[in-house]
Formats: structure tokens, C-alpha cells, sequence
């Protein structure tokens, strides 16, 4: 495999750093707070769970999965599919014979159980396919600097429900007045001004030759990392970019350095306040990779460099 390929080899360690931006946007709500952008209480800096960015990723492949179909890339955590039964047909295939077996058909079967992993231990003990740990890992992403979200105040002009509809005509035939304003409902929308998140993740080559990665299934997660972002627009999603994605791969299944030293290598100074409104207001990301250990190459994927 050439060395500019060296990202897509699984049978080698891959440490990866990346950087999202939102403007205007809510990247991931908080459930327990009224859906506001995740925050560090202490730090006051924002954050993105793992669990938003795999969901992301599950989602853009689907999506490719759709327009370009192979074997091996169905999606085992999917909206309205209930995981038992995706367990039970692994069953149906009349190789499938124990627990063992159907384990690895839900692995060949299934892209984010190959990548993710995934606890199959639910449902009837006898259509289980126990536990995968996936070599893919990724973790909470952070904020440079604080965050500022705003409560932005909206108004709807349909009710949500009928019998406010009819509340409205019966206020506006008894008063000649206007009553129009009544016809509105009130809501909110939250989202931070400007944030720039700096997330890590690891890929594991022995992990990965468990579950059966290949090179063709790193090429899809790396694809679906770097447009994941611009098929997730929603209205409190609609200005989210992906600015930098930098992967150090080893030579080796192992890895030949500690993949803190190695994140370390990609930097963006903080600006200390909450005033930044621009990736330009960070400066420049700083890289450090003129003297990577031995063993170690960078390959970076976003942003893109000419030639």
C-alpha cells in the first residue's frame, strides 16, 4: 500500500484529531437541560458526545449505502429498527448454528458493528449474539474557549393543537379588535454564536482484525467523516463544518508512540474570551510534523492541499 495510503491500512494503529465549527448552531442539545448546547459547567466550554458523532457517521453511510449499495454496510443501531430483531436474523442464515456464529454474521453484516462495536445480549437468550468491542473510539470533543449559547425566542403562527384553533376564531368574532397576535404560539430555539470543538478518536488493528475491517471499510469511514456534516443540516444544525481531520497512523498494529504525545502535535491556541465569531479569529492550526517519532506518519485529510 503506498505510504499516501497509509490511513487506510487496518492492520496498523490510527490516532486521529478533528475540528468542527458552528455558527449559529446547536452541533449536539443537552435532553436534561431543555435541548441547550452541551456545556462544561466548570469550564463553561462546549461539548459534543461521542454517541452524536457515530450517530452522524451511521447515518452518512446509510446514506452512501443507498445510492451505492455493497454487502457488509447495513447500519445495526438504526431509527425504528428495534435491535432484537436485527439479532434474530442472523438466524435465519442457515450457517449461523450459536452465539459464536451469529456474532460473526452480525460483524460481517453490519458497518457500525464492525467499527463501533455493540453489546448484543438482549432479546431470547437463544437469538443473542453477545458483545463486540469495535476498534473505533471516539471522544467527547471541546470547546477552545468558552461558549456563549444564546436563548433565541420564536413564534409559530399554527397552534398545535384543534381546539386552540377554535379558542382563536371565538376570540376574534366576539372582538372587532385585532386579535391576530393571539393565533401565535411561543418557542425557543438555542444555538452558539461561534465555536470551534477540537475532538480525538483511535482505530485499534487488532480490534479491527477481530471484527474484519478491511481497507475498503476505513476508506467509507473516512469518507463519511468528512461530509458527515453537510447531509445533517436542520435548523439548528444549518452552519456546522468540519475544518480540519489529521490522522497519525503507526507502522506497526501496536503503535509506536502514546497517541496523547501525538495529539498534542495539533494545537489551536485559545483565545482566552468568548468573542470569536470567524475560524480566522483562531489564527492558524498549528501542526507539528517536521519531527514525528519513527514509525509515525500524518496524513491529513481536511483541509484539503492542492497537488
Amino acid at each position: 500500500m503506498p505510504l499516501s495510503d497509509a490511513h487506510l491500512d487496518p492492520t496498523r494503529k490510527h490516532d486521529f484529531v478533528f475540528l468542527i465549527e458552528a455558527i449559529d448552531s446547536n452541533p449536539n442539545g443537552d435532553p436534561d437541560n431543555a435541548g441547550m448546547p452541551r456545556t462544561d459547567l466548570v469550564s463553561g466550554q462546549g461539548l459534543i458526545t461521542d454517541v452524536a458523532i457515530k450517530r452522524k457517521i451511521r447515518n452518512t453511510v446509510a446514506l452512501i449505502n443507498t445510492l451505492e449499495p455493497r454487502a457488509g454496510r447495513e447500519i445495526y443501531v438504526e431509527a425504528g429498527t428495534a435491535l432484537n430483531s436485527q439479532h434474530e436474523r442472523a438466524y435465519t442464515d442457515s450457517q449461523v448454528t450459536d452465539q459464536k456464529s451469529a456474532q460473526e454474521w452480525m460483524c460481517r453484516n453490519f458497518f457500525d458493528v464492525r467499527m463501533f462495536g455493540a453489546v448484543m445480549t438482549t432479546g431470547k437468550r437463544t437469538k443473542q449474539a453477545g458483545r463486540v468491542q469495535g476498534p473505533v473510539q471516539i471522544g467527547f470533543s471541546r470547546t477552545i474557549d468558552p461558549i456563549t449559547p444564546l436563548d433565541i425566542g420564536i413564534t409559530r403562527v399554527t397552534p398545535t393543537k384543534e381546539e386552540d384553533v377554535k379558542a382563536w376564531r371565538e376570540r376574534s368574532e366576539a372582538d372587532d379588535s385585532d386579535a391576530k397576535g393571539k393565533e401565535t404560539e411561543m418557542g425557543s430555539k438555542y444555538v452558539v454564536p461561534y465555536a470551534l470543538y477540537r475532538g480525538t478518536g483511535h482505530f485499534s488493528a487488532p480490534l479491527a482484525h477481530r471484527t474484519g475491517v478491511t481497507s475498503d471499510d476505513l476508506a467509507l469511514f473516512w469518507r463519511a467523516f468528512e461530509i458527515m456534516l453537510e447531509h445533517d443540516r436542520a435548523a439548528a444544525r444549518a452552519s456546522l463544518a468540519l475544518r480540519g481531520l489529521y490522522v497519525f497512523t503507526h507502522d506497526d498494529a501496536f503503535g509506536r508512540a502514546p497517541s496523547h504525545e501525538l495529539f498534542d502535535r495539533i494545537t489551536v491556541k485559545a483565545r482566552g474570551d468568548v468573542n470569536a465569531r470567524t475560524f480566522t479569529d483562531y489564527g492558524t492550526v498549528e501542526i507539528r510534523d517536521t519531527d514525528l517519532p519513527p514509525g509515525i506518519t500524518l496524513t491529513t485529510l481536511l483541509p484539503r492541499t492542492n497537488g
